[in-house]
């Protein structure tokens, strides 16, 4: 798939675009994407914007990292953690240059992204191929960033791919956090995907007992039926 795309990124502080499908990673360096989220549940949608990022920014590997217990969602219901995993590990199976990671399944405590950016950095140099890691992000979620863990450092040590989300404008170099005008170069606006899926009117739509079929992996859609995953009452609390 990489460098299938007929689009390129283009970084906020520099307007030129990249050529697609070109690897930035150094000689024996492993350009590595990480797509980060609750997927409660993973959908067409977080497929699509893997897939996006990995033709346009030419990378090697796409993570899927599904979160064990979001900082932001504290106070929310959410799917026990086993049951996101498997229906991440059910709509990446068989997708090239994509995997999953449960690096912040098994890791206590908050998720973090700059804890498992850190994680993630030192187990390649440790294994002796360093990688270079773009954090991959929704416009929506770029928005929030300032308000995140230790935000400067996480681009001290990874790039950020944004990419659109309806109603949402995409990062420009006068819409910047002012904490983050000083990384402007290491943000990158991918050109797609263009999709207006959500995770919350998934949910509804299997409370309501409409039908999901196209919004998720045929599979993700199976497994959420047989283990009875958004019917109301019965939606559980994570219980990590």
């Amino acid at each position: 798939m990489t460098g299938g795309g007929s689009a390129a990124r283009a970084s906020v502080a520099a307007t030129a675009p990249v050529r697609p499908g070109v690897k930035s990673g150094r000689l024996g360096t492993a350009t590595v994407g990480m797509l980060g989220g609750t997927f409660d549940p993973i959908h067409v949608g977080h497929l699509a914007l893997a897939r996006s990022a990995q033709e346009q920014l030419g990378l090697d590997l796409v993570l899927v990292v599904p979160a064990g217990r979001p900082p932001h969602k504290r106070d929310q219901r959410i799917a026990p953690a086993a049951d996101r995993l498997a229906m991440v590990e059910l709509a990446v199976a068989g997708e090239p240059g994509l995997d999953v990671s449960r690096i912040e399944i098994d890791r206590p405590g908050p998720s973090f992204t700059i804890d498992t950016a850190e994680a993630l950095l030192s187990e390649g140099a440790a294994a002796g191929r360093p990688i270079e890691l773009t954090i991959i992000l929704s416009a929506e979620s770029f928005a929030d960033l300032p308000t995140w863990h230790e935000p400067d450092r996480l681009l001290r040590l990874a790039r950020i791919a944004v990419a659109p989300r309806p109603g949402h404008p995409a990062p420009t170099p006068d819409r910047l956090d002012p904490r983050l005008s000083a990384y402007a170069d290491r943000i990158d606006v991918l050109d797609g995907p263009h999709l207006d899926v959500s995770a919350t009117d998934i949910r509804g739509r299997v409370a309501a007992g409409q039908s999901i079929a196209g919004l998720v992996p045929p599979p993700v859609a199976a497994y959420i039926e047989a283990h009875h995953l958004y019917h109301a009452p019965s939606h559980r609390k994570d219980p990590t």
